[in-house]
């Protein structure tokens, strides 16, 4: 098997594995650092990989997943269905507190942003598909520095339903009060039928 390797793509795609990480994003020297690439061959694959918007690259140019990879695994049937039940109550409840809303998965000790939707506005929490951290004590909320999030688990299945922002800008009686009345119209909907 070894004539069927493209060493080229086998690069890229180690830079793509270093994203399945807990950290939002990452610098070109942690980059560097989890795929053993030099850093002017990384800087050469991130060009590729953020013109086709697999990666982005911030202000402070740091490197995040881009839009395409949630994009086309929610091209996967059984997550399109997924979405369009779900989307429709995500984008209800951005639009409702301002704040971002997404769907999360819990496996093992695993929790997974599996859909989101963010809020018009520049101060927010980025949460994307795909992204990944670890929960501990029964509690699936992400540590975030100067803001905050609220979780809601929805009844009978592995998902929960999350809203995050900035902290003090949603009260978390509010958002509560708002994960509840989504989670319930989805345990309505057979959530259940759609596998984490």
């Amino acid at each position: 098997m070894a004539q069927d390797r493209v060493e080229a793509v086998e690069r890229a795609l180690s830079v793509m594995e270093a994203f399945d990480t807990q950290h939002e994003s990452l610098s070109l020297a942690e980059l560097a650092e989890a795929t053993t690439l030099y850093k002017s061959t990384l800087l050469r694959l991130l060009g590729s990989l953020e013109r086709y918007d697999y990666v982005q690259r911030d202000a402070r140019g740091r490197y995040r997943l881009g839009a395409t990879p949630a994009r086309l695994a929610r091209r996967h049937a059984p997550t399109r269905q997924l979405a369009s039940l779900v989307m429709p109550i995500l984008e209800r409840l951005c639009r409702d507190t301002g704040e971002t809303a997404a769907l999360l998965s819990c496996e093992d000790d695993q929790m997974e942003c599996r859909l989101s939707t963010l809020p018009d506005t520049d101060l927010r929490h980025t949460l994307r598909p795909g992204y990944r951290w670890q929960w501990q004590d029964g509690d699936p909320t992400l540590a975030l520095p100067g803001g905050t999030m609220t979780c809601q688990a929805v009844t009978g299945t592995a998902y929960w339903l999350s809203l995050s922002g900035p902290k003090g800008r949603l009260p978390v009686r509010d958002a509560r009060r708002a994960l509840q009345e989504a989670a319930t119209a989805l345990s309505q909907r057979a959530l259940q039928d759609y596998p984490t």
